[in-house]
């Protein structure tokens, strides 16, 4: 199973440094990601359509993206994977990280936010939000900075997180009807 994530590493690392515009597409995507869906969610603060249902959906991927990245501070605890680039696997095209590899938090963040909304109904806002995560993971793989298990591990996190959130959080609860008619 390692070498098959060292190979597939490789090979979406590979494709750096053979296109100036791709390579700075890929960090761009990279650093800008995640920061524009959180501005994609919350901005639907203001939606006016279904405006109480919406904004249950957007708490619940708040909790859900929180969730998840609490997780991954507890795998870390136990999982001390060095970053691909610290053993030779991949060629980085940024500074490096200060933090382990294993799970991916730019995967479990977005992963988090487009589960969050499949798990609510919202498919079609779900789906889009998916294709940003799977270009956002794809990028960390591409600029040298995770094994492909390390976003696939944060993927699950992100996904298990929505789940655990879609199961506990409850709209039309007193606290939900209290946090959705702010504002």
């Amino acid at each position: 199973m390692y070498e098959l994530d060292i190979t597939l590493t490789q090979a979406i690392n590979g494709l750096a440094q053979q296109s100036g515009t791709f390579d700075f597409l890929m960090t761009w995507i990279s650093a800008i990601g995640v920061p524009l869906l959180i501005l994609a969610v919350a901005v639907q603060w203001w939606s006016r359509t279904d405006r109480l249902h919406t904004r249950h959906i957007l708490v619940a991927t708040g909790l859900s993206f929180l969730l998840g990245l609490a997780f991954n501070q507890l795998i870390l605890l136990f999982v001390h994977r060095l970053r691909p680039y610290d053993g030779g696997v991949t060629h980085l095209l940024i500074d490096r990280s200060a933090d382990y590899s294993f799970p991916s938090d730019h995967a479990t963040a977005t992963f988090a936010i487009a589960a969050a909304f499949l798990l609510h109904g919202m498919r079609r806002v779900g789906l889009g939000f998916l294709a940003v995560a799977a270009l956002v993971t794809f990028s960390r793989i591409y600029i040298g900075t995770h094994y492909a298990s390390d976003v696939l591990g944060g993927a699950l996190t992100g996904t298990l997180a929505a789940a655990i959130v879609r199961t506990g959080y409850r709209e039309h609860t007193r606290a939900d009807r209290f946090v959705t008619g702010i504002f």
